[in-house]
């Protein structure tokens, strides 16, 4: 799974989870786990080393015919890396769930039985 940046702030947050910078992260993930320089793929590609390094850093946004060029020059399917993403956003979309935090508060029952009654505040 690929690893945006750490995150500083909340606007770090908020670009962390933009699609370009998730794209980016599984490209750059995969030309590394492939020990492959970005000369390498930019030169097969048939994009500037540049452009590819801002891809891969989530600071560009490829055009589809793009990224065709780059999966094709590192071997991969392009649905392999939008399955990538999406299990990332899956993952990110669980890790930032709402909790909700239940509480148990007493309260005297005013009906026929004797006893407290709970009820669960959120």
């Amino acid at each position: 799974m690929p690893e945006p940046a750490p995150v500083t702030d909340d606007r770090d947050r908020r670009s962390r989870l933009l699609l370009r910078t998730i794209i980016g992260a599984v490209l750059r993930r995969s030309r590394l786990d492939q020990g492959r320089t970005l000369a390498d793929v930019a030169r097969m590609a048939r994009v500037s080393m540049q452009y590819l390094s801002e891809l891969e850093r989530g600071r560009k946004e490829a055009s589809s015919e793009v990224l065709a060029a780059i999966c094709a020059a590192l071997g991969i399917d392009l649905a392999e890396v939008l399955t990538e993403v999406a299990a990332y956003l899956t993952a990110e979309r669980e890790r930032q769930a709402p909790v909700v935090r239940l509480d148990v508060v007493p309260v005297r029952a005013r009906s026929r039985g004797a006893g407290d009654v709970f009820c669960l505040a959120a």
